[in-house]
């Protein structure tokens, strides 16, 4: 499977954008899918997951703030991010965490979506 991310763009302090992640096969069979991001300078950092049943899961920075959701029927995976700050700034990626460990990821990292925060 190849997942392609899209939907970045530039928007101010508060803001909201919502990204999407196009998978090339029915994803219907993947159990988790996630979202990543890597700030210039940062190591690349987990954001966000949802298992195939709709259970979700999120990282501090993002929790009340950012929202995964998937539909199967469209091969896509969501990432809704409101209230966005400076520190939100990044490119953002989507991939397939490892069973083991939600850290570390099944598939090539793509070019991702850039997302940039500015007053």
């Amino acid at each position: 499977v190849q997942l392609q991310a899209s939907g970045g763009g530039l928007v101010q302090i508060g803001g909201f954008l919502r990204l999407s992640c196009a998978a090339s096969r029915n994803i219907k069979s993947i159990d988790d899918m996630g979202w990543y991001r890597q700030a210039p300078g940062k190591q690349r950092e987990l954001v966000a997951t949802i298992s195939s049943g709709g259970n979700t899961d999120y990282a501090e920075f993002v929790k009340g703030r950012f929202t995964v959701s998937r539909d199967n029927a469209k091969n896509t995976v969501y990432l809704q991010m409101n209230s966005l700050k400076p520190e939100d700034t990044a490119v953002y990626y989507c991939n397939i965490p490892m069973a083991w460990s939600k850290q570390w990821v099944s598939l090539p990292w793509g070019q991702g979506t850039l997302v940039t925060v500015s007053s």
